[in-house]
């Protein structure tokens, strides 16, 4: 009689390339498959982790398609030595489960050209190495299937016409003739909306197969936005951010995908909260003042308008402001009353720096988030 065989996960060899909440629920969608899911998994870990190691490592591993009563079934150890505790299924889960410990990937500290600032690679432009490197992005997207739901795949079974995914891009940007991608050819607004459009186009594909014949190669299918979407928003941020350019792609709001001005991680949570515990009355006018005031190209017209949304939001709630705040509530009011930001009239003071709006527009949003949860614990009570 032997012993059980413990096989531990070793995390040391892998690191990441996603943000583990994505290769978490991506993971365990995999889990709940029904049917084979040993290929879904080993899609999922060649796309999410770096290198071949995890997916050898996963391959090495007995698969127990069906568990059995027998404790002790022969296997690869022996006759009368108890199965391996660790097979695939047990592996993969434990994978998962650990995704937050993992270490992402990283950059491979400069070489030696890029340490002496003789990089031939480069023509001194930041702007145009950061198009660069947004093209072979989208590069890496098309390679894995992200783009086949809308651009099409050869088939070389498939004699069927595909779309031209210039026309796809001239459709919602108006542009023509932007594929394949030529990024020193792009000017500021170009590279913006390409970065925009992108975001609506990208479907991940949950399962791929095999075609070998004439060399066929890999095709895809089961696409889904929602992760895909999530993954291109996390790795184009990454980019700007690594380039200095302060816009981001929104995650949420009536902007969604859309670039917007970077905020601190303070303003950013105040933005969440605002957008997700507003009441349903007053919701739609919340996220269109967010995204009136952080739009990449929000004029003070705009800001002005995004704190004239917020204020006749307060003002309804003038009477629950009123009764915490007691006669201090008309403070709140006197300055979009007083200034050029809601009435407009002769008598107001128009002359301020714009730095102003930004100001009175988050004092007025933190408000709103904080009549939010005035309301919320009146409805608890």
């Amino acid at each position: 009689m032997g012993d059980d065989v413990v096989v531990s996960l070793d995390l040391s060899n892998y690191e990441l390339r996603w943000p583990a909440s994505l290769f978490i629920s991506e993971g365990e969608r995999v889990l709940r498959s029904t049917g084979p899911w040993q290929d879904r998994a080993i899609w999922l870990m060649t796309e999410a982790l770096a290198g071949t190691t995890a997916v050898a490592d996963f391959e090495d591993l007995p698969n127990h398609t069906a568990p059995t009563s027998d404790p002790w079934a022969t296997t690869a150890t022996g006759w009368g030595t108890k199965r391996a505790v660790m097979d695939q299924h047990d592996w993969f889960t434990e994978l998962i489960r650990r995704a937050p410990e993992l270490k992402h990937a990283a950059a491979p500290r400069p070489y030696w050209p890029q340490r002496r600032g003789n990089g031939l690679a480069h023509d001194g432009s930041t702007a145009r190495d950061t198009r660069r490197d947004f093209a072979r992005l989208i590069g890496e997207f098309a390679d894995n299937g992200y783009l086949v739901e809308v651009f099409g795949e050869e088939c070389i079974d498939d004699h069927s016409e595909l779309p031209d995914p210039s026309d796809v891009i001239d459709r919602r940007l108006g542009i023509p003739d932007l594929w394949p991608l030529a990024p020193e050819a792009w000017g500021e607004d170009t590279f913006y909306g390409l970065i925009e459009v992108f975001h609506d186009l990208v479907s991940r594909p949950r399962t791929r197969r095999f075609h070998s014949y004439s060399g066929c190669g890999w095709h895809h299918s089961e696409f889904h936005n929602g992760p895909a979407r999530i993954l291109y928003r996390w790795k184009v941020n990454q980019l700007l951010r690594e380039a200095g350019i302060e816009y981001e792609l929104a995650a949420e709001g009536e902007d969604l995908g859309r670039l917007v001005a970077v905020t601190d991680d303070a303003r950013s949570q105040l933005v969440h909260r605002a957008l997700n515990d507003s009441p349903p009355d007053t919701t739609a006018g919340v996220r269109h003042a967010i995204a009136l005031f952080r739009g990449r190209d929000a004029s003070a017209e705009s800001k002005r308008s995004a704190i004239f949304n917020l204020a006749r939001i307060l003002e309804e709630r003038r009477a629950l402001i009123k009764e915490h705040l007691g006669k201090d509530e008309g403070a709140l009011f006197e300055i979009a009353n007083r200034f050029d930001l809601r009435h407009r009239r002769a008598d107001q003071r128009g002359e301020y720096d714009e730095a102003f709006l930004d100001w009175i527009f988050w004092w007025y949003l933190a408000t709103v988030e904080l009549t939010n949860r005035l309301i919320a614990s009146r409805s608890l009570a």
